[in-house]
């Protein structure tokens, strides 16, 4: 869901700042013995070749070549060898040499970079799948149990999944020192992850998706009244494009407007409110410490709500939010997982697949079908937004 690319987004926000790792493929080919292709060149050299003749290259003919404990006789030419060789009029001196060594070099690095980002795309890819596989279970939950109810079981799971990491890391990963921003953020957590679960009771899934996609909209707004930070006109024609591309999903004052869904808006400004309170916070808490936390306090503050609606869980019910709450943090796992690959930048452009597999979903379960408004609204929202990020981005190198 998108909820969970902000709110996940800015739990990683929080964390300490670490070491990107990005697996690379340790290269396999045998190295090559740079005095050997050189004496082949020499070799060559002092060959006479009539014009017009087969050329020898590296590894084919040149007995000094040959004799390389890199090559064996049998090794066969490389493409680059012959380009060299063809630009230095059949002869490859040392810079031709050197300039298809560096050909090489670039190619060896260029495919574990592009196998890498597929990876990472699927990656993310699987984190969508799970987001909205969660807005499935809350949405079918919510309609006979309270919305606080499903706040709560959702987060006292994700909660109890989450100690066995706690304890793996060790007693010192439950070390904080931030409560009060702990409980901040829960109370923001629990709020928008209530009005989003509501959203979902009323609205087409499709629709909730689309709505959520004003998380960033929301956040540069934000940033600007709470932490005055400055906002260029670009920037600001981004975001009320956006807006009106929200406009044109709710229809206000038509006959299918349904005020109902402002609390998916509400649940995107809460959100959005998260990201704005990560950008004080950042880097002054532990990852694992600020997940666990926000997770046990959302569960505490939507606690007592919960207990005032409670309604009789079936066994069927318990396990859908036992696996909503684990959800939760399969998100987060493979949401980092992708981020350790490729960057969040890159990965912008991806998230609003999500439209996709919402609709999907929204159709498969729920017999939904997106009303045209939905989509006209969608093209308008994604490509504000996608300005919004990218110029965010930009002010970011340039600092």
């Amino acid at each position: 869901m998108s909820s969970s690319v902000a709110r996940l987004g800015a739990l990683a926000a929080c964390a300490s700042p670490g070491p990107r790792s990005v697996s690379r493929r340790a290269s396999s080919a045998t190295p090559r013995s740079t005095a050997g292709r050189r004496l082949g060149a020499v070799a060559t050299r002092a060959t006479t070749v009539p014009r017009g003749a087969a050329r020898p290259f590296r590894g084919v003919s040149s007995a000094a070549h040959a004799g390389s404990p890199s090559r064996g006789p049998s090794t066969r030419p490389r493409a680059s060898d012959a380009a060299a060789a063809d630009a230095s009029g059949g002869v490859p001196d040392d810079a031709a040499l050197a300039a298809a060594d560096a050909a090489d070099a670039s190619d060896d690095e260029s495919s574990p970079k592009k196998s890498a980002f597929f990876v990472g795309v699927l990656w993310f890819f699987a984190h969508q799948l799970i987001g909205v596989g969660n807005d499935v279970i809350m949405k079918y939950t919510g309609t006979t149990l309270g919305v606080w109810q499903v706040v709560f079981l959702r987060f006292f799971f994700a909660t109890l999944t989450m100690l066995p990491v706690m304890l793996a890391s060790g007693v010192s990963s439950f070390k904080t020192d931030r409560i009060p921003l702990h409980v901040t953020r829960s109370v923001l957590l629990a709020a928008g992850i209530a009005l989003y679960c509501n959203g979902l009771t009323v609205a087409p899934i499709a629709v909730v998706t689309t709505l959520n996609f004003t998380i960033p909209l929301f956040t540069l707004v934000m940033a600007r009244v709470f932490l005055r930070e400055t906002v260029d006109a670009t920037r600001w024609i981004g975001t009320l494009v956006g807006f009106a591309g929200v406009m044109v999903v709710m229809q206000p004052g038509g006959a299918a407007f349904d005020p109902r869904w402002l609390t998916v808006l509400l649940s995107a400004s809460a959100f959005a409110s998260l990201d704005v309170l990560n950008k004080v916070f950042v880097g002054k808490e532990s990852f694992w410490a600020m997940i666990f936390y926000t997770a046990l306090f959302t569960t505490l503050i939507a606690a007592v709500p919960a207990a005032r609606s409670w309604v009789a869980v079936s066994g069927a019910q318990l396990g859908l939010l036992a696996v909503l709450g684990a959800g939760a943090n399969l998100l987060l796992y493979f949401l980092l997982k992708s981020f350790s690959l490729v960057d969040a930048s890159a990965l912008a452009p991806f998230r609003y697949t999500e439209l996709m597999w919402s609709a999907a979903v929204g159709w498969l379960f729920f017999a939904e079908v997106p009303a045209i408004t939905t989509l006209l609204g969608a093209a308008v929202i994604i490509p504000s937004t996608l300005y919004v990020v990218w110029a965010e981005n930009q002010k970011s190198k340039e600092k």
